[in-house]
């Protein structure tokens, strides 16, 4: 059946090509494909940041063209030896090529080898899908045979090269080679020349970008093919042979790679691939493109410290948002994109630790309970499910009696577990879900620890409730989108909702500007130059550090932890893995506005945060609070 199946191919072939030469001699019809010599590529679609920069653009048509009088012979011939070693000698099918292959393909009792001529992949380019079926490949040596009969080789030929595709959206030698090794067509060496023909098999598979080894073993194949057709001498085949690979990678414009691999999802589905990419859009989004280098320089700065300190992978996320809008200025979604696409400021959900605690205690003000209320810290048993729960401060100590602010803002265990079972737990549960929480809840005192898993953008929505007055206000980062008519095909609709008090949010966000004053003790002489408000967060067994922290003008959520979830380890905590992120990223800031604004209605006084009692300011002990 097998042999039949070849012969009778073969003899299609044949026919075919006196069907054409027939249709051609009948009609005398031509195939008009001279514009394409003059194509230019669909508009891009450009991104925007929110002054107006360009930060990003999708645009997958990258061509160059470039006459063949500028290609040299050994370009022209490595995609000969590659692809079509009769291309001057057919009319466009290789007669001899599929003999070879039928033989070659019956060998090994699977299709391995196919028989295209270059003006059968240029037709199949320029005219057809991949879809391989029998109606196709017939109009496809018609159109071979057609094109012959009215272009020149060498005009075939230049047609060819400037459309040919090498993977990373990248067209014709030109484009490669300016993107390959930033150079033009015709300063192209042999192993170049042999490294470009050898991606066009399947450039996903040999792009040089992609993979390099691969690209390599089949340049090497070409180039000895070159040598037996007598195309390269040995010399030049011993010297191009002892030549590593090396193509220029480049980071690229995009200073968001993991929020743009975001923005083209959803792009996609809002207009498809082919308006995406040649529609010349215009999509404007809130990121600040400055704010975004800083950012990610800090992160990326500070996670490889924790790297080379823990000597393992740590890697995590940011999102910076205007706290009175919630648009998002500054999104890291890793260390490295072309490490790991996993955008881990959207898509990682970890569990929320002790930053979750503004949350127990803003359900407590709502119950009417005070920052200067003393509790007693202390070893505490909790029964529930039929075990036994003993928990334990992060430094494995008790204080005796504090206040709630210093409950709060030394982030202790035990006082916050006795304010969530004073407040309730359905109360906590009711301000979190208010917060635009996920969770799932589970109704037990752990949940005061933060035993509920989140995603950065859910906890930076969260923590700007306290810097905003009470009012949650949805991030995002898309404005709108405009088509290339600038039509709005679509525009974002802004949630904002008041869900605590000012006098609630007030006591509380007083109350983590003492954490932030703190966390400056660490960092001598270092701090920015308005209010700051703040909670650190680490989970079981130190598997995430968490920093939150709201300005006037900006909250920052910062996580670092391991893919895997394992632990970072007992010496690492927030303040000396997360918090410094913060820290730099936000002296780079100028901050308009240096103060926040608090409930007028609310007394400010000074207190001593073990007591509760008034004091003075002289006190080693006092704390400013709002009651």
């Amino acid at each position: 059946m097998k042999i039949f199946y070849y012969f009778f191919t073969f003899f299609i072939c044949i026919g075919c090509a006196v069907l054409g030469g027939s249709f051609y001699l009948l009609t005398n019809h031509w195939v008009d494909v001279s514009v394409l010599e003059h194509y230019e590529p669909g508009r891009a679609s450009v991104v925007l940041d929110c002054k107006g920069k360009e930060w990003a653009r999708f645009q997958l048509d990258r061509r160059d063209p470039v006459s063949i009088s500028k290609m040299p012979s050994h370009l022209i011939n490595a995609f000969l030896a590659a692809e079509d070693w009769h291309f001057f000698s057919h009319s466009g099918l290789s007669f001899k090529g599929i003999i070879r292959s039928i033989l070659v393909n019956m060998y090994h009792g699977r299709r391995v080898q196919g028989a295209s001529t270059i003006t059968q992949q240029l037709v199949k380019l320029l005219f057809f899908d991949s879809a391989k079926t029998f109606s196709r490949k017939l109009k496809e040596q018609l159109y071979s045979l057609l094109i012959e009969q009215q272009f020149s080789k060498h005009q075939i030929l230049q047609i060819y090269l400037n459309h040919v595709y090498f993977g990373c959206g990248i067209y014709g030698v030109e484009a490669a080679c300016r993107r390959f090794w930033k150079i033009s067509v015709e300063d192209i060496s042999v192993e170049q020349a042999a490294s470009l023909a050898a991606v066009i098999r399947n450039p996903s598979q040999y792009c040089p970008l992609l993979c390099p080894l691969s690209n390599e073993q089949r340049r090497n194949l070409i180039l000895n093919n070159m040598y037996k057709l007598s195309f390269i001498t040995k010399d030049q085949l011993d010297c191009s042979l002892d030549q590593p690979l090396f193509v220029v990678q480049e980071d690229g414009p995009c200073c968001a790679p993991h929020l743009k691999e975001d923005l083209r999802i959803f792009l996609e589905r809002l207009v498809g691939k082919k308006e995406l990419y040649s529609g010349g859009l215009t999509i404007q989004t809130t990121l600040d493109k400055s704010m975004q280098k800083n950012a990610r320089s800090a992160f990326k700065t500070n996670c490889l410290h924790v790297q080379k300190e823990l000597d393992r992978d740590v890697d995590g996320g940011l999102i910076s948002i205007d706290v009175a809008t919630g648009q998002m200025r500054a999104v890291v979604g890793g260390i490295d994109y072309a490490m790991s696409q996993y955008n881990r400021a959207f898509q990682a959900k970890r569990q929320m630790g002790s930053v979750f605690k503004p949350v127990v205690y803003a359900a407590a003000v709502e119950q009417g309970m005070k920052f200067n209320d003393v509790e007693v810290d202390e070893p505490l048993e909790l029964v529930y499910g039929g075990a036994t729960w003993a928990p334990k401060n992060y430094n494995k100590k008790f204080n005796g009696p504090i206040t709630r602010a210093f409950a709060l803002s030394h982030s202790n265990n035990i006082v916050t577990i006795k304010t969530l079972l004073q407040a309730g737990v359905e109360a906590v549960i009711d301000v979190a879900k208010r917060c635009r929480l996920n969770g799932p809840f589970n109704p037990y005192p752990s949940l005061a620890l933060g035993c509920i898993d989140a995603t950065l953008k859910e906890c930076v929505g969260m923590f700007n409730v306290f810097a905003n007055n009470g009012v949650y206000v949805r991030p995002y980062y898309i404005s709108f989108v405009k088509d290339k008519w600038g039509k709005k095909i679509y525009k974002h609709t802004p949630e904002q909702e008041r869900i605590l008090s000012t006098n609630t949010t007030s006591q509380v966000a007083k109350v983590l500007e003492l954490s932030v004053q703190r966390a400056y003790q660490w960092f001598s002489n270092q701090w920015i130059d308005c209010d700051a408000l703040a909670k650190t967060g680490t989970t079981n067994d130190s598997r995430t550090c968490w920093y939150a922290g709201s300005t006037p003008t900006l909250t920052t959520a910062i996580y670092i932890g391991c893919d895997d979830n394992k632990s970072l380890g007992d010496s690492i905590y927030p303040i000396r893995t997360a918090f410094p992120i913060w820290l730099s990223f936000n002296r780079t800031i100028k901050n308009e506005i240096k103060q926040f604004v608090y409930d007028p209605e609310l007394e400010e006084v000074v207190i001593n945060e073990r007591t509760g009692r008034w004091t003075h300011e002289y006190d080693e002990d006092a704390v400013e609070i709002l009651i």
